[in-house]
């Protein structure tokens, strides 16, 4: 579907927005959802912050059940692994791989598409989940909602990155998903935003563009636009930033 087809948001994008990014049992109409092509979009905030409650509960029943900070930082973070399928951390382990296993455009993409980890992606998931459980944990302890605000605005951080950057292969995730519209990836952001701000988490407005932005810079340099990996690697990296920065302002 072009950027030039109609943008405006139906009800019907919110179930497919779950159902593109989790593996939740929702009904989702697949020919709808398919004519609607990248627009479903606009929801992956909403998405991000049914998955951040999802996770809130498992971060609370870590406090009631008197547990160390990291041990209920990763119930916050395996939950989440749960419910996504870990689409997005195996997206960032690819992403590492390629980008940096690589020396030409084409070996960095066919690594990227290779289903086998590598030592750069071992290294930066454990990085990342280390780091991340750490910080829920310790954000846990102050309170549970920012991890709504947290999750919703990391996720509708992929949308102008999707709108951004061309696509890097002609096929794959991100590919048939296609671009969406300009108006598209702003309805996201402020949604995102909406949540982060009523959620009490509005210093991730400041940390998660900037993990994003960072991923997305990197990938244009490397092989000229974004990939579905590309995205899951800008999902977590703004969902880190997003965190450090909370943690250390709140």
């Amino acid at each position: 579907m072009s950027n030039s087809d109609t943008w405006i948001p139906k009800w019907g994008d919110i179930p497919a927005a779950i159902g593109l990014l989790s593996r939740l049992p929702i009904s989702v109409d697949m020919h709808k959802a398919q004519a609607r092509g990248a627009h479903p979009s606009w929801a992956y905030g909403l998405a991000g912050s049914l998955f951040g409650a999802l996770a809130a509960l498992a971060g609370w029943a870590g406090l009631v059940m008197g547990l160390p900070s990291l041990a209920t930082g990763l119930l916050v973070v395996g939950t989440t692994a749960w419910i996504t399928g870990a689409m997005h951390h195996d997206g960032l382990a690819d992403s590492l791989d390629g980008l940096w296993g690589g020396w030409s455009l084409q070996q960095r993409l066919d690594i990227m598409k290779d289903s086998h980890i590598g030592v750069y992606g071992v290294v930066g998931l454990i990085c990342a989940i280390g780091l991340q459980a750490t910080l829920y944990g310790s954000l846990a302890a102050q309170g549970l909602w920012p991890i709504l605000g947290v999750m919703a605005l990391s996720r509708a951080i992929m949308v102008p990155i999707m709108a951004a950057l061309p696509n890097a292969r002609s096929q794959g995730l991100s590919a048939s998903v296609g671009r969406p519209s300009l108006q598209t990836a702003i309805l996201a952001v402020a949604l995102g935003g909406t949540i982060a701000v009523f959620s009490g988490a509005w210093p991730a407005l400041i940390g998660a563009p900037l993990g994003g932005l960072a991923v997305a810079a990197i990938a244009k340099h490397k092989i000229g636009g974004q990939t579905g990996d590309i995205l899951g690697a800008s999902q977590q990296c703004a969902e880190t930033c997003a965190l450090i920065g909370l943690v250390a302002l709140l």
